[in-house]
């Protein structure tokens, strides 16, 4: 049996041994009674200047080798989004590269592949205000949407910080909006990212009301629903998921965004289109093999056993999201080197030192809990590098 000794809540340490490893099925067809994308996070390259303000250098073999993983799985991948640090050390010009990258070996596996398109090539400070600042905005989104479009791959317009910073009232959200649907190339997915994620979008859709903003938003959707494939939304309230999904106009998904209250959103009331929600989560990032055989169980009528798997997961899933939610990046990045798929445990922009080690501690545990640590050996060997460079004796 493997052991490591992990430090406990009290200050102390005990010997943690792990369960033996979980055999996961990969699914034999694609899934067909929901949609669902894993919000992957980017493998800097070792020995680049990795820290906080400098560019991203990017590892572009092991970052597209673990979308691979994903794809084999039967997730689709959710490209460039605040997973990938999206604004938080990775720039539009690594997004605009890593999307091309992505997309091209998405087509080599027919794996699907919806990317990010928003505006952080602005400078907030240098974003006019008033109707020249709507303009850059919509100038902004029209590039990246270009981009992505290019590709091939799904739009997903993404909440933007400039938009936040310039737009004075519900209207001048409806305005963005309304010009980007109608001219984009084909159904893209809307994002609503909530300020627990990215305090700079505070007040999005014009209120810093939930109620009112979700009343715009819906407008902004009525109005135009063929051009929406479907809305991520990222608030962290499972009642609220519920009651947007039932008011969404027919054939607008609702893919849920919530990494703290995915079981029940996913599995749902029925199997009705508007009962359950689909997927485009950055957790699925981190438990893409459970997450797997829960849509295989979902796929063969068998919701229960679906609901198992991911509740198996969720206890991990909170403490990964836990406040600040800003810094959920850290324990995915942690998991993925845990499990082999990056050579260290670093992130761009030095993010990595974003959490504690009692709280990566506690994911691994919750990680060997859920079965995730599939290679534990492995494992094992590098919590316990990482606790003794951090001062825990092993």
């Amino acid at each position: 049996m493997t052991s490591v000794r992990l430090p406990r809540p009290d200050g102390g340490t005990e010997l943690h041994t792990l369960a033996d490893p979980r055999e996961w099925t990969k699914p034999s067809a694609p899934f067909t009674s929901r949609t669902a994308y894993a919000a992957a996070h980017v493998v800097p390259r070792t020995l680049a200047e990795n820290v906080p303000g400098a560019p991203a250098d990017i590892d572009w073999d092991r970052t597209l080798a673990y979308r691979h993983e994903l794809w084999s799985y039967g997730l689709g991948v959710a490209e460039a989004m605040d997973t990938a640090q999206r604004g938080m050390g990775v720039d539009w010009t690594a997004a605009a590269e890593l999307i091309r990258r992505s997309a091209a070996e998405a087509a080599t596996v027919g794996g699907s592949i919806a990317c990010g398109a928003g505006t952080d090539q602005l400078t907030l400070e240098a974003v006019p205000e008033g109707r020249a600042g709507l303009a850059a905005v919509i100038d902004a989104y029209r590039e990246q949407m270009k981009v992505v479009a290019d590709t091939g791959a799904t739009t997903i317009v993404m909440a933007s910080r400039a938009l936040a910073r310039v737009a004075r009232h519900a209207d001048d959200y409806a305005e963005v909006y309304a010009t980007l649907l109608d001219e984009a190339e084909s159904p893209v997915i809307l994002h609503w990212l909530g300020d627990m994620f990215d305090p700079a979008l505070a007040g999005y859709w014009g209120s810093s009301s939930v109620e009112e903003a979700t009343e715009t938003f819906l407008d902004v959707i009525r109005a135009r629903p063929g051009r929406v494939d479907g809305v991520k939304v990222s608030l962290l309230d499972a009642e609220h998921e519920v009651g947007l999904r039932r008011a969404l106009p027919g054939g607008v998904r609702l893919y849920t965004g919530d990494d703290f209250n995915y079981p029940e959103l996913i599995v749902g009331e029925g199997t009705e289109e508007g009962e359950f929600s689909h997927a485009l989560l950055g957790i699925f990032a981190a438990i893409y093999p459970a997450a797997s055989a829960a849509l295989q169980a979902l796929d063969d009528g068998d919701p229960e056993t679906a609901k198992q798997l991911l509740e198996s997961t969720q206890a991990l899933g909170r403490k990964i999201f836990e406040a600040p939610t800003y810094y959920y990046k850290t324990g995915i990045a942690f998991l993925s080197w845990l499990g082999g798929h990056q050579p260290g445990f670093s992130m761009a922009g030095g993010l990595h030192a974003g959490r504690s080690v009692p709280h990566l501690a506690e994911v691994f545990r919750l990680a060997d809990a859920a079965g995730l640590l599939t290679s534990p050996d492995l494992a094992a060997a590098r919590m316990r590098a990482f606790l003794t460079v951090q001062g825990v004796d092993q």
